[in-house]
Protein backbone atom coordinates (compact mmCIF):
# COMPACT_ATOMS: atom_id res chain seq x y z
CA UNK A 1 0.00 0.00 0.00
CA UNK A 2 1.29 3.85 -0.42
CA UNK A 3 2.27 5.56 2.33
CA UNK A 4 0.74 8.37 3.14
CA UNK A 5 2.46 11.09 5.84
CA UNK A 6 5.99 12.75 6.08
CA UNK A 7 6.66 10.23 9.28
CA UNK A 8 5.37 6.83 7.88
CA UNK A 9 6.84 3.71 8.32
CA UNK A 10 9.14 3.10 5.56
CA UNK A 11 8.67 0.03 3.54
CA UNK A 12 11.14 0.14 0.74
CA UNK A 13 14.55 -0.06 0.84
CA UNK A 14 16.80 2.68 2.36
CA UNK A 15 18.71 5.22 0.12
CA UNK A 16 22.34 5.28 0.70
CA UNK A 17 22.70 8.09 1.97
CA UNK A 18 21.05 6.60 5.16
CA UNK A 19 23.46 3.63 5.65
CA UNK A 20 26.13 6.50 5.38
CA UNK A 21 24.66 8.19 8.45
CA UNK A 22 24.29 4.98 10.37
CA UNK A 23 28.05 4.21 9.76
CA UNK A 24 29.32 7.23 10.76
CA UNK A 25 27.27 7.41 13.93
CA UNK A 26 28.32 4.43 15.01
CA UNK A 27 32.38 5.33 14.37
CA UNK A 28 31.68 8.90 15.89
CA UNK A 29 30.14 7.42 19.11
CA UNK A 30 33.39 5.96 19.48
CA UNK A 31 36.17 8.16 19.06
CA UNK A 32 34.04 11.83 18.69
CA UNK A 33 34.93 12.69 22.61
CA UNK A 34 38.39 11.10 23.30
CA UNK A 35 39.50 14.65 23.62
CA UNK A 36 37.19 14.72 27.07
CA UNK A 37 38.57 12.70 28.86
CA UNK A 38 41.09 14.30 31.07
CA UNK A 39 37.53 16.90 31.70
CA UNK A 40 35.72 13.81 32.12
CA UNK A 41 38.32 12.48 34.65
CA UNK A 42 38.45 15.49 36.69
CA UNK A 43 34.78 16.29 36.96
CA UNK A 44 33.89 12.56 38.17
CA UNK A 45 37.32 13.15 40.14
CA UNK A 46 38.80 9.70 38.92
CA UNK A 47 42.05 8.88 37.24
CA UNK A 48 42.41 9.11 33.57
CA UNK A 49 42.62 5.49 33.24
CA UNK A 50 39.16 4.56 34.88
CA UNK A 51 37.80 7.28 33.08
CA UNK A 52 39.28 5.43 29.63
CA UNK A 53 36.71 2.82 30.46
CA UNK A 54 34.46 5.34 28.41
CA UNK A 55 36.26 3.90 25.76
CA UNK A 56 38.00 0.57 26.48
CA UNK A 57 34.48 -0.67 28.29
CA UNK A 58 32.61 0.47 25.38
CA UNK A 59 34.27 -1.69 23.03
CA UNK A 60 34.20 -4.88 25.14
CA UNK A 61 30.32 -4.36 25.32
CA UNK A 62 30.15 -3.47 21.66
CA UNK A 63 32.14 -6.75 20.67
CA UNK A 64 29.44 -8.97 22.14
CA UNK A 65 26.46 -7.02 21.08
CA UNK A 66 27.59 -7.66 17.75
CA UNK A 67 27.67 -11.41 18.52
CA UNK A 68 23.71 -10.61 19.38
CA UNK A 69 22.01 -8.08 17.23
CA UNK A 70 23.52 -10.25 14.00
CA UNK A 71 21.31 -13.29 14.78
CA UNK A 72 18.36 -10.72 15.97
CA UNK A 73 18.28 -9.50 12.59
CA UNK A 74 18.30 -12.69 11.25
CA UNK A 75 15.47 -13.71 12.47
CA UNK A 76 13.33 -10.35 13.36
CA UNK A 77 14.62 -8.42 10.50
CA UNK A 78 16.99 -5.51 9.99
CA UNK A 79 14.27 -2.67 10.68
CA UNK A 80 13.45 -3.63 14.26
CA UNK A 81 16.76 -4.40 15.51
CA UNK A 82 18.34 -1.08 14.25
CA UNK A 83 15.44 1.17 15.36
CA UNK A 84 15.95 -0.25 19.01
CA UNK A 85 19.28 -0.08 18.88
CA UNK A 86 18.67 3.53 17.80
CA UNK A 87 16.42 4.45 20.60
CA UNK A 88 18.68 2.89 23.20
CA UNK A 89 21.46 4.91 21.92
CA UNK A 90 19.99 8.42 22.03
CA UNK A 91 18.29 7.42 25.58
CA UNK A 92 21.58 6.09 27.05
CA UNK A 93 23.45 9.67 25.35
CA UNK A 94 21.10 11.57 27.52
CA UNK A 95 21.76 9.41 30.73
CA UNK A 96 25.52 10.21 30.00
CA UNK A 97 24.69 14.10 29.43
CA UNK A 98 22.85 14.15 32.93
CA UNK A 99 25.02 11.69 35.15
CA UNK A 100 26.55 12.97 37.81
CA UNK A 101 28.66 9.99 39.39
CA UNK A 102 31.12 8.21 37.06
CA UNK A 103 29.42 4.72 37.87
CA UNK A 104 26.16 6.22 36.25
CA UNK A 105 27.85 7.48 33.13
CA UNK A 106 29.83 4.54 32.36
CA UNK A 107 26.16 2.23 32.55
CA UNK A 108 25.15 4.81 30.32
CA UNK A 109 28.18 4.65 28.52
CA UNK A 110 28.23 0.86 28.22
CA UNK A 111 24.47 1.04 27.12
CA UNK A 112 25.04 3.53 24.25
CA UNK A 113 27.11 0.70 22.30
CA UNK A 114 23.58 -0.64 21.28
CA UNK A 115 24.27 1.86 18.39
CA UNK A 116 26.91 -0.65 17.20
CA UNK A 117 24.23 -2.47 15.19
CA UNK A 118 24.16 0.44 13.00
CA UNK A 119 27.15 0.08 11.14
CA UNK A 120 27.36 -4.01 11.57
CA UNK A 121 23.62 -4.00 10.13
CA UNK A 122 24.15 -1.45 7.40
CA UNK A 123 26.14 -3.98 5.66
CA UNK A 124 23.90 -6.69 6.37
CA UNK A 125 21.17 -4.34 4.47
CA UNK A 126 23.20 -3.74 1.55
CA UNK A 127 24.09 -7.57 0.93
CA UNK A 128 20.28 -8.01 1.64
CA UNK A 129 19.37 -6.14 -1.53
CA UNK A 130 22.68 -6.83 -3.85
CA UNK A 131 24.97 -9.67 -5.19
CA UNK A 132 28.48 -9.97 -4.76
CA UNK A 133 30.20 -7.37 -6.40
CA UNK A 134 27.55 -4.93 -6.33
CA UNK A 135 27.34 -4.99 -2.65
CA UNK A 136 31.09 -4.61 -2.45
CA UNK A 137 31.19 -1.60 -4.38
CA UNK A 138 28.47 0.24 -1.85
CA UNK A 139 30.46 -1.10 1.04
CA UNK A 140 33.63 0.82 -0.61
CA UNK A 141 31.72 4.01 -0.92
CA UNK A 142 30.01 3.46 2.64
CA UNK A 143 33.80 2.54 3.73
CA UNK A 144 34.98 5.89 3.24
CA UNK A 145 33.08 7.36 6.24
CA UNK A 146 35.12 5.08 8.41
CA UNK A 147 37.89 7.06 7.18
CA UNK A 148 36.49 10.75 7.44
CA UNK A 149 34.69 10.35 10.87
CA UNK A 150 37.80 9.34 12.75
CA UNK A 151 39.44 12.37 11.27
CA UNK A 152 36.86 14.56 12.04
CA UNK A 153 35.07 13.23 15.26
CA UNK A 154 37.56 14.06 17.73
CA UNK A 155 38.01 17.42 15.85
CA UNK A 156 34.15 18.83 16.61
CA UNK A 157 34.28 16.90 19.71
CA UNK A 158 37.24 18.80 20.89
CA UNK A 159 35.45 21.82 19.41
CA UNK A 160 32.67 21.27 21.67
CA UNK A 161 34.13 20.43 24.51
CA UNK A 162 36.05 23.83 24.41
CA UNK A 163 32.89 26.31 24.05
CA UNK A 164 30.37 24.26 25.31
CA UNK A 165 32.11 21.40 27.93
CA UNK A 166 32.42 17.99 27.43
CA UNK A 167 28.74 17.12 27.96
CA UNK A 168 28.13 18.60 24.93
CA UNK A 169 29.45 15.99 23.09
CA UNK A 170 26.26 14.00 24.70
CA UNK A 171 24.02 15.99 23.80
CA UNK A 172 25.17 15.85 20.53
CA UNK A 173 24.89 12.50 20.45
CA UNK A 174 21.35 12.28 21.94
CA UNK A 175 20.33 14.77 18.74
CA UNK A 176 21.79 12.41 16.31
CA UNK A 177 20.09 9.28 17.71
CA UNK A 178 16.65 11.16 17.90
CA UNK A 179 17.33 12.02 14.17
CA UNK A 180 18.44 8.73 13.01
CA UNK A 181 15.67 7.00 14.69
CA UNK A 182 13.32 9.32 12.41
CA UNK A 183 15.31 8.96 9.58
CA UNK A 184 15.04 5.04 10.13
CA UNK A 185 11.84 4.85 10.68
CA UNK A 186 11.25 7.07 7.56
CA UNK A 187 13.83 5.91 5.21
CA UNK A 188 15.10 2.16 5.74
CA UNK A 189 12.05 -0.47 4.87
CA UNK A 190 12.68 -4.51 6.04
CA UNK A 191 15.25 -5.87 3.40
CA UNK A 192 15.89 -9.45 5.18
CA UNK A 193 12.76 -11.37 3.50
CA UNK A 194 14.37 -14.74 3.94
CA UNK A 195 13.94 -14.54 8.03
CA UNK A 196 14.02 -17.73 9.97
CA UNK A 197 11.02 -19.47 11.15
CA UNK A 198 12.05 -19.41 15.23
CA UNK A 199 15.44 -18.32 16.86
CA UNK A 200 15.80 -22.12 17.01
CA UNK A 201 15.60 -22.61 13.73
CA UNK A 202 17.91 -20.09 13.26
CA UNK A 203 20.07 -21.59 15.84
CA UNK A 204 19.88 -25.07 13.67
CA UNK A 205 21.34 -23.27 10.83
CA UNK A 206 24.07 -22.26 12.43
CA UNK A 207 26.81 -24.71 11.93
CA UNK A 208 26.27 -24.19 8.17
CA UNK A 209 28.34 -20.80 9.16
CA UNK A 210 30.31 -22.27 11.58
CA UNK A 211 31.19 -24.86 9.40
CA UNK A 212 32.28 -22.47 6.26
CA UNK A 213 36.08 -22.52 5.23
CA UNK A 214 35.22 -19.77 3.51
CA UNK A 215 33.70 -17.60 6.37
CA UNK A 216 36.47 -18.01 8.21
CA UNK A 217 38.64 -17.48 6.09
CA UNK A 218 37.23 -13.58 4.75
CA UNK A 219 36.75 -12.94 8.90
CA UNK A 220 40.30 -13.84 9.39
CA UNK A 221 41.31 -11.44 6.52
CA UNK A 222 39.50 -8.26 7.71
CA UNK A 223 40.61 -9.11 11.25
CA UNK A 224 44.48 -8.80 10.49
CA UNK A 225 43.72 -6.13 7.48
CA UNK A 226 42.04 -3.85 10.32
CA UNK A 227 45.31 -5.10 12.81
CA UNK A 228 47.96 -3.50 10.87
CA UNK A 229 45.47 -0.36 10.82
CA UNK A 230 45.26 -0.75 15.15
CA UNK A 231 48.95 -1.37 15.53
CA UNK A 232 49.89 1.65 13.98
CA UNK A 233 47.92 4.22 16.03
CA UNK A 234 49.28 2.11 18.85
CA UNK A 235 52.69 2.71 17.71
CA UNK A 236 52.90 5.93 15.97
CA UNK A 237 53.11 8.30 18.79
CA UNK A 238 56.10 6.79 20.43
CA UNK A 239 57.65 6.19 16.87
CA UNK A 240 56.46 9.90 16.15
CA UNK A 241 57.53 11.25 19.39
CA UNK A 242 60.78 9.68 20.10
CA UNK A 243 62.35 8.46 16.84
CA UNK A 244 61.52 11.45 14.87
CA UNK A 245 60.95 14.34 17.39
CA UNK A 246 57.36 14.97 16.12
CA UNK A 247 54.91 17.26 17.58
CA UNK A 248 51.86 16.30 18.78
CA UNK A 249 50.26 17.54 16.46
CA UNK A 250 52.33 16.22 13.87
CA UNK A 251 51.49 13.01 15.18
CA UNK A 252 48.14 13.50 14.47
CA UNK A 253 48.61 14.14 10.89
CA UNK A 254 50.60 11.09 10.59
CA UNK A 255 48.08 9.48 11.87
CA UNK A 256 45.67 10.64 9.90
CA UNK A 257 47.45 10.16 6.90
CA UNK A 258 46.45 6.37 7.23
CA UNK A 259 42.65 7.04 7.28
CA UNK A 260 43.79 9.28 3.96
CA UNK A 261 44.60 5.77 2.68
CA UNK A 262 41.90 3.77 3.05
CA UNK A 263 39.79 6.86 2.01
CA UNK A 264 41.44 6.60 -1.40
CA UNK A 265 41.24 2.61 -1.52
CA UNK A 266 37.90 2.62 -0.56
CA UNK A 267 36.98 4.82 -3.25
CA UNK A 268 38.72 2.72 -5.84
CA UNK A 269 36.98 -0.47 -4.44
CA UNK A 270 33.74 1.53 -5.03
CA UNK A 271 34.63 1.90 -8.52
CA UNK A 272 36.29 -1.33 -9.60
CA UNK A 273 34.58 -3.66 -7.38
CA UNK A 274 31.31 -3.98 -9.84
CA UNK A 275 34.16 -5.09 -12.85
CA UNK A 276 36.46 -7.46 -10.91
CA UNK A 277 35.43 -10.42 -8.93
CA UNK A 278 35.68 -10.55 -5.02
CA UNK A 279 39.46 -12.41 -4.75
CA UNK A 280 41.26 -9.56 -7.31
CA UNK A 281 39.97 -6.88 -5.02
CA UNK A 282 40.73 -9.06 -1.75
CA UNK A 283 44.50 -10.02 -3.32
CA UNK A 284 45.13 -6.56 -4.61
CA UNK A 285 44.13 -4.16 -1.45
CA UNK A 286 46.18 -7.27 0.66
CA UNK A 287 49.65 -6.97 -2.11
CA UNK A 288 49.47 -3.11 -1.87
CA UNK A 289 49.55 -3.08 1.77
CA UNK A 290 52.91 -5.87 2.09
CA UNK A 291 54.60 -4.73 -0.91
CA UNK A 292 54.60 -1.16 0.88
CA UNK A 293 55.13 -2.24 3.94
CA UNK A 294 58.33 -4.50 2.77
CA UNK A 295 59.41 -1.33 1.08
CA UNK A 296 59.62 1.11 3.80
CA UNK A 297 61.18 -1.48 6.07
CA UNK A 298 64.11 -2.05 3.41
CA UNK A 299 64.69 1.67 3.73
CA UNK A 300 64.65 2.02 7.33
CA UNK A 301 66.74 -1.17 7.63
CA UNK A 302 69.45 1.17 4.89
CA UNK A 303 69.33 3.87 7.26
CA UNK A 304 67.39 6.29 5.53
CA UNK A 305 64.93 7.57 8.41
CA UNK A 306 62.30 10.27 7.98
CA UNK A 307 58.89 11.10 9.11
CA UNK A 308 57.55 11.63 4.97
CA UNK A 309 58.96 8.61 3.75
CA UNK A 310 58.05 6.70 6.87
CA UNK A 311 54.43 7.67 6.75
CA UNK A 312 54.05 7.68 3.05
CA UNK A 313 55.28 3.64 3.13
CA UNK A 314 52.50 3.51 6.15
CA UNK A 315 50.06 4.77 4.15
CA UNK A 316 49.82 1.77 1.62
CA UNK A 317 48.29 -0.03 4.46
CA UNK A 318 45.15 2.16 4.19
CA UNK A 319 44.79 2.00 0.93
CA UNK A 320 45.11 -1.82 0.75
CA UNK A 321 42.39 -2.20 3.55
CA UNK A 322 40.10 0.36 1.14
CA UNK A 323 40.61 -1.94 -1.44
CA UNK A 324 40.46 -5.48 0.39
CA UNK A 325 37.43 -4.88 3.12
CA UNK A 326 34.81 -4.07 1.16
CA UNK A 327 35.09 -7.02 -1.07
CA UNK A 328 35.70 -9.09 1.85
CA UNK A 329 32.97 -7.98 4.03
CA UNK A 330 30.58 -8.85 0.79
CA UNK A 331 32.43 -12.37 0.67
CA UNK A 332 31.96 -13.00 4.59
CA UNK A 333 27.81 -12.04 4.06
CA UNK A 334 27.72 -14.02 0.80
CA UNK A 335 28.79 -17.08 2.01
CA UNK A 336 25.33 -18.09 3.77
CA UNK A 337 22.66 -14.95 2.83
CA UNK A 338 20.18 -16.21 5.12
CA UNK A 339 22.90 -15.58 7.73
CA UNK A 340 23.95 -12.13 6.85
CA UNK A 341 23.55 -10.42 10.17
CA UNK A 342 24.74 -12.78 12.32
CA UNK A 343 28.01 -13.35 9.67
CA UNK A 344 28.44 -9.72 9.94
CA UNK A 345 28.11 -9.50 13.31
CA UNK A 346 30.35 -11.95 14.51
CA UNK A 347 33.13 -11.12 12.18
CA UNK A 348 33.31 -7.34 13.57
CA UNK A 349 33.35 -9.04 16.92
CA UNK A 350 36.40 -10.61 15.59
CA UNK A 351 37.92 -7.71 14.14
CA UNK A 352 37.23 -5.93 17.83
CA UNK A 353 39.01 -9.18 19.69
CA UNK A 354 41.73 -9.11 17.17
CA UNK A 355 42.52 -5.44 16.89
CA UNK A 356 42.71 -5.03 21.31
CA UNK A 357 44.78 -8.32 20.47
CA UNK A 358 47.32 -7.47 18.33
CA UNK A 359 47.49 -3.30 19.88
CA UNK A 360 48.48 -5.32 23.73
CA UNK A 361 51.65 -7.14 21.39
CA UNK A 362 52.50 -3.91 19.74
CA UNK A 363 52.66 -1.75 23.54
CA UNK A 364 54.54 -4.44 24.80
CA UNK A 365 57.36 -4.74 22.43
CA UNK A 366 57.76 -1.63 21.32
CA UNK A 367 60.38 0.42 22.72
CA UNK A 368 62.45 3.77 21.83
CA UNK A 369 65.39 2.05 20.60
CA UNK A 370 63.57 -0.50 18.27
CA UNK A 371 59.84 1.44 17.52
CA UNK A 372 60.88 2.62 13.90
CA UNK A 373 61.51 -0.95 12.66
CA UNK A 374 59.83 -3.18 15.14
CA UNK A 375 56.08 -1.27 14.20
CA UNK A 376 56.67 -2.05 10.27
CA UNK A 377 57.84 -5.46 10.99
CA UNK A 378 54.35 -6.03 13.45
CA UNK A 379 52.53 -3.86 10.80
CA UNK A 380 53.85 -6.58 8.37
CA UNK A 381 53.39 -9.64 9.88
CA UNK A 382 49.50 -8.60 10.37
CA UNK A 383 49.20 -7.99 6.38
CA UNK A 384 50.65 -11.10 5.54
CA UNK A 385 48.68 -13.19 7.87
CA UNK A 386 45.48 -11.25 6.21
CA UNK A 387 47.16 -11.93 2.75
CA UNK A 388 47.43 -15.69 4.03
CA UNK A 389 43.96 -16.09 4.66
CA UNK A 390 42.96 -14.08 1.21
CA UNK A 391 45.23 -16.92 -0.65
CA UNK A 392 43.55 -19.56 1.49
CA UNK A 393 39.72 -18.47 0.25
CA UNK A 394 41.42 -18.02 -3.31
CA UNK A 395 42.64 -21.48 -2.78
CA UNK A 396 39.01 -22.89 -1.81
CA UNK A 397 37.61 -21.02 -4.75
CA UNK A 398 39.42 -22.55 -7.07
CA UNK A 399 38.94 -26.48 -5.24
CA UNK A 400 34.97 -25.78 -4.90
CA UNK A 401 33.94 -22.90 -7.38
CA UNK A 402 33.23 -19.59 -6.65
CA UNK A 403 29.23 -20.08 -5.12
CA UNK A 404 29.49 -20.87 -1.39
Amino acid sequence: MPQVGMFSAARTPPHLTTLVLLTAISVLSLNMFLPSLAHIAADFDVSYGVANLAIGGYLAVTAVLQVVMGPLSDRFGRRPVLLIGLAMFAVASIGCLLAQDFRVFLAWRMIQGAVVGAMALSRAVVRDQYEERDAASLLGYISMVMAVAPMTGPLVGGLLDQFLGWRANFAFFALAGAGLFVLTWCDLGETNSNRASSIAAQFRAYPELFRSRRFWGYSICVTFSLGGFYVYITGAALVGAVVFGMTPAAIGLAVGAITVGFAFGSFLSGKLSRRYPLFVMVLAGRIVAALGLSVGLVVVLSGILHPVTYVGFVMFVGVGNGLTMPAATSGIMSVRPNLAGSASGLSGAMSVAGGAFLTSITGAILTPGNGAVMLLVVMLGSVLVSLVAGLYVRLIDLREGQVA
